[in-house]
């Protein structure tokens, strides 16, 4: 049973904290949190990608992006990431740490997550379901399914 998952993608101010923050809405008996590989350190959470979540119910406010290391993601049960190009810079980084990195979309496709980034409102928009969509097969997995109903 995984207890902790930390989620990662690049910047830590778009995919990842909407993850997240979507599993621990699911999955409230799990400590999740976020980090990127090239976090932009300090900031809070994309306008965009904040607004997209609030038209859902789900708030980003206090998300402050975090770099991600190996020190940061020893203690995660689970490592979950946006494309295999993360997965392998975390193998650069913390070979030790490959076997429980996965996909954020493992369960629900396991095509990337493209990245919204200064893209359009209804870009952000797909990448949110996406993530919506990986999260609720995810909390399936982890023990949130009954949570799930009501996300």
């Amino acid at each position: 049973m995984f207890s902790s998952v930390l989620v990662v993608c690049v910047g830590n101010i778009c995919r990842s904290p909407v993850g997240e923050r979507l599993l621990a809405r699911l999955c409230p008996d799990i400590q999740v949190a976020s980090a990127g590989i090239h976090a932009l350190t300090g900031h809070a959470a994309d306008e965009t990608a904040a607004r997209i979540a609030a038209a859902d119910g789900l708030s980003l406010d206090g998300h402050v992006a975090r770099q991600f290391t190996a020190e940061l993601a020893a203690p995660f049960d689970l490592i979950l990431v946006m494309e295999e190009g993360h997965r392998r810079e975390i193998h650069r980084m913390a070979p030790h740490l490959v076997g429980r990195t996965l996909l954020m979309t493992h369960w629900s496709g396991k095509a990337p997550v493209p990245d919204p980034f200064r893209k359009s409102d209804e870009f952000h928009r797909q990448v949110f379901s996406i993530l919506k969509q990986a999260s609720h097969s995810w909390a399936s997995k982890l023990g949130g399914a009954a949570h799930a109903k009501n996300a």
